[in-house]
């Protein structure tokens, strides 16, 4: 019944929406001026640059390398656990596990995107974000629904959002080449080199490459309660070896087209340091990753109004897990996975007038796995996902709708494969100005979204499940945005939205008569609160202060399971920073806080988790050294060395520090 009323609900939605594009458009064609020349007098505007979030439909929120540098961010996971509405799992240490989810509704229901194509990983369903550094980001975006980008993928569509990682781009100014130098050092064994090269080709031809290492004992201490008994403990088997690196080749053609080709390449050991028991340190289990992809992209214009982007991308990963423990045979347990992707992806533009654009996405992917196991059923999975989507757009009004249609079928090698799957999508967003002159805005979102089940749910060992049902979603969103320059010295935005998630088949692992199994078990309701504001103020020349603060507030309850906040879900939490600029040091300051979490459903004080609040400082400054830019930072991480978990008995780090300088020739 839930299912229908929220069908109804957005159609009606969809409707309302379509009528009043229509009316804005004739309202549009009474141009009483229209044919006849004017001439003014000379005209000097002055306005200052919008936050894209307060100008979108839609939520999307994003950092600069800029940005990232001056508050001392050496990873992506610590970049997304800035963005209001996204929830990071992370399992502690330096290269343990972190996964994304928008407004919870879970990792595989988030799209990560790198340079314009989507990553997959069809096995587990979600994308681990710890092993991407920010030594080579160019600009990192956080879109909740869709991002705004009409001519992106199908499979960015198909999403509750997307994380999308631009890296950067070669740019050229006294030489056609340029090289630049990175180390960065730090606590409990950290060191990471990486070097970027540019060389241009020719006028209109350049390559890039880049490549890094970073290695770390991963030993720091941590604090460990038994009732009234409190002892200092040392994390172990928390190493990481990982190295990676890409090449680009860009090509922009004399009518204006691009080609861009990505070749890469990571690699990576660690330890998993596993739950922390009470002074049993014995932790054996192991990780290898091996990950090779090769994609190009494609972008022209045909003329003014039609456009035409391709993708194409295969994609290759290796996995190898391996327990040592005697309740195995033999004494160790190896698991070993190997996935292959063929994906290709075109999206048509139309854009018939200035206020309407059109664009129909066509996405297609193969997934195959194999491994191991005794019970491998060698898996195959072709997916299609078909969009047509629409923008209605002027100096008032906004308006993105969008329907998608996915098709997936399965082919297993042994054993039977489960039935086709098929369901149509629609998705809905709205903007307003509603004082002209003034950048203030009302915006609405409708989407209704589903993700397949993974292979380890539908296949892994004795636990998969080949009946599940994909796990369907629905995202609603209305709220206010705000921008405005006081004094010609103080630049403010601000945005709030309040949001309804309502998750349909949840996916769990439900306990059997002897085994766990995955089922289609339980709906979720979720309901918050997203506020973000930024301030950036001039003082006088060459000092200058920037002020981010994002506040969340979220309800996730489980239906079937007494009504009960979901785990890990604080029901407040919130970040902050401060960059303060002078001609001689830059000071950056940030914070991330969350209050009480429960590790179960059932709220008892065992499966409490306490609220945190970590504060970190970093200092840097750039300047030229016999004509070459020199950039250096420091670090101190966790300033107050707060004793925190995100997930239960996986303690994070305490205090540490980072020092890095970077080259550029």
């Amino acid at each position: 019944m839930g299912k229908e009323k929220g069908g109804r609900v957005i159609y009606r939605f969809m409707l309302l929406c379509l009528c009043s594009m229509a009316m804005s458009k004739v309202a549009a064609q009474e141009d009483t001026i229209v044919g006849k020349v004017h001439t003014v007098g000379e005209v000097l505007v002055e306005s200052h640059a919008v936050n894209a979030n307060v100008l979108s439909s839609a939520p999307i929120q994003s950092f600069g390398n800029r940005q990232l540098r001056e508050l001392g961010i050496m990873s992506l996971a610590d970049v997304v656990k800035r963005f209001a509405g996204a929830s990071v799992r992370d399992y502690g240490g330096i290269g343990g596990l972190k996964t994304v989810s928008v407004r919870n509704l879970g990792a595989h229901h988030t799209a990560v995107s790198y340079d314009g194509v989507a990553i997959g990983n069809a096995q587990a369903g979600q994308i681990d974000i710890g092993r991407y550094t920010a030594d080579n980001l160019s600009h990192v975006s956080f879109a909740i629904g869709q991002g705004a980008d009409i001519m992106q993928s199908a499979r960015h569509y198909a999403s509750a959002g997307v994380l999308d990682i631009e890296t950067q781009r070669p740019h050229f100014e006294k030489h056609p080449y340029h090289v630049s130098a990175n180390v960065r050092g730090g606590s409990f064994g950290m060191v990471s080199p990486s070097v970027t090269y540019w060389q241009r080709i020719d006028k209109r031809t350049s390559l890039s490459c880049h490549g890094s290492y970073m290695r770390a004992d991963g030993v720091y201490p941590f604090t460990l309660e038994n009732g009234y008994v409190k002892t200092r403990e040392k994390r172990y088997n928390s190493d990481v070896s990982c190295w990676q690196g890409e090449a680009n080749l860009f090509h922009a053609f004399a009518n204006g087209n691009e080609w861009q080709t990505k070749v890469a390449y990571y690699q990576s050991e660690r330890g998993l340091p596993g739950t922390v028991i009470l002074y049993n340190h014995d932790a054996n289990e192991r990780l290898w990753d091996k990950n090779f992809f090769v994609q190009t992209l494609y972008q022209a214009s045909f003329s003014k109004k039609w456009r035409l982007h391709g993708r194409m991308k295969y994609n290759y990963a290796w996995d190898k897990y391996e327990d040592t423990n005697s309740k195995y045979q033999g004494g160790k347990q190896t698991d070993i996975n190997r996935q292959h992707e063929y994906y290709v992806s075109a999206t048509l533009g139309w854009q018939p007038t200035s206020h309407w654009s059109f664009a129909l996405a066509e996405d297609v992917i193969a997934n195959k796995l194999h491994n191991n196991f005794a019970s491998n059923m060698q898996p195959l999975r072709l997916t299609s996902f078909t969009v047509l989507s629409s923008r209605y757009g002027d100096s008032r009004f906004q308006a993105d709708g969008n329907l998608l249609f996915t098709f997936a079928h399965e082919h297993l090698k042994n054993g039977i494969a489960p039935d086709d799957r098929k369901r149509l999508s629609p998705s809905l967003s709205l903007s307003y100005r509603l004082i002209d002159g003034e950048t203030l805005f009302a915006r609405a979102m409708a989407k209704g979204t589903f993700r397949m089940p993974s292979f380890n749910d539908l296949y892994y060992q004795r636990i998969g499940n080949n009946k599940l049902q994909p796990e369907r979603a629905m995202e609603y969103n209305v709220g206010m945005t705000w921008s405005h320059r006081f004094a010609k010295a103080i630049d403010f935005h601000a945005t709030a939205d309040l949001y309804y998630n309502k998750v349909y088949d949840k996916i769990v692992a439900f306990p059997s008569t002897y085994v766990w199994k995955m089922v289609n078990f339980g709906e979720v309701d979720i309901t918050g609160l997203d506020v973000t504001m930024g301030v950036d103020v001039s003082f006088s020349k060459g000092i200058n202060m920037q002020l981010l603060a994002n506040y969340m507030l979220q309800n996730a309850i489980d239906k079937l399971d007494h009504d009960q906040q979901i785990p890990y879900t604080p029901k407040h939490s919130g970040n902050g920073s401060v960059v303060v600029h002078t001609p001689w040091i830059t000071l950056g300051y940030t914070l991330m806080a969350q209050g009480k979490r429960y590790s179960n459903v059932t709220h008892r004080s065992e499966y409490r988790l306490r609220p945190f609040c970590e504060h970190s400082i970093t200092l840097s400054h750039d300047f030229l050294w016999r004509g070459n830019k020199v950039s250096l930072s420091a670090s101190i991480l966790n300033l107050t060395d707060e004793q925190y978990e995100i997930v239960q008995y996986y303690p994070m780090p305490g205090r540490s520090w980072q020092v890095g300088i970077k080259v550029g020739l």
